[in-house]
């Protein structure tokens, strides 16, 4: 069960087989015996791919729980149910800045036996495909057969640098936004423009600007550097409105729109290794998006 679960995350039986320190062929023929006593084609094979059949994803699925359950058994057994092991998280830019990486001495200290692998990135990633336990996303969450928990919501402000502003003038309505730089994302699945009420319809203001970036901090650096007007999610300015270092503008227009954080894992709440769950209630209780 476990070799045909790597074989399905890894996408083929000779990267299962390096897993492993096995032959492709061994690996081949674990997975064959395994459908033999099934019954049943797990999989279909090619030169080139493996695929999933429709009953070998309920078979996957299901495996998944059962080998969570064995290795939290295990550890339990052998720790007294204490969290331990490798932690894999994957989480956005901005709240790994401003929550995860300052709160992980915390965590760390609260589970001495476990180890953190942390990756920054504002893509969105397969979680089987990059082994990870736990992955912070922000915006809605499209389906899936993920599981989460919601970390909170934050408002979402346009902002700009004092200096910038004294430049180009301050926006006193979405119109003037026309002659402003307006910084953007540059990965497809970033929003297209800003939402703005004006007379109680919402319009939406297309990010028209000499700069892209692919994460939430590259583009507060680049407002605070004077470059141009940025949206991004009030927590990640909070600080540096309140010093004086980047401006809101236009929020008597603004919608007041809502950006969800989840923490999303496989696995349902009983069939988690206790290192997830651990992180999951530590964030709950810690993160404060308000």
């Amino acid at each position: 069960m476990e070799v045909f679960n790597r074989v399905v995350e890894l996408g083929g039986f000779s990267a299962a087989a390096r897993a492993f320190h096995m032959t492709p062929s061994a690996v081949s023929k674990l997975v064959g015996r395994l459908e033999s006593r099934l019954e049943v084609r797990l999989l279909n094979r090619s030169t080139r791919q493996i695929q999933l059949t429709p009953e070998g994803c309920v078979f996957y699925e299901r495996s998944v729980k059962v080998l969570a359950d064995l290795e939290e058994a295990e550890r339990s057994a052998a720790t007294k149910d204490a969290p331990r092991g490798r932690l894999c998280v994957n989480t956005n830019v901005p709240f790994g800045e401003h929550f995860l990486l300052p709160l992980v001495p915390e965590f760390l200290a609260r589970h001495p036996d476990i180890t953190l692998d942390v990756v920054l990135t504002d893509e969105v990633v397969d979680i089987l495909e990059q082994r990870a336990d736990v992955a912070v996303r922000a915006g809605p969450l499209k389906s899936s057969r993920l599981l989460a928990r919601k970390l909170g919501a934050t408002r979402m402000v346009i902002v700009g640098a004092p200096a910038y502003l004294e430049r180009q003038g301050m926006p006193m309505h979405p119109v003037d936004l026309e002659r402003h730089n307006r910084l953007g994302f540059n990965y497809a699945r970033a929003m297209e423009g800003w939402p703005l009420l004006d007379q109680g319809h919402t319009i939406n203001v297309a990010t028209i600007g000499n700069a892209q970036v692919s994460n939430g901090e590259a583009l507060r650096r680049l407002a605070l550097a004077g470059v141009g007007l940025a949206r991004l999610a009030a927590f990640q300015v909070k600080d540096d409105v309140a010093a004086g270092r980047l401006q809101t503008v236009l929020e008597d227009f603004n919608p007041g729109d809502l950006e969800e954080v989840h923490a999303v894992f496989l696995g349902q709440g009983g069939h988690l290794p206790s290192r997830v769950r651990a992180l999951l209630d530590f964030l709950v209780e810690k993160v404060d998006l308000g």
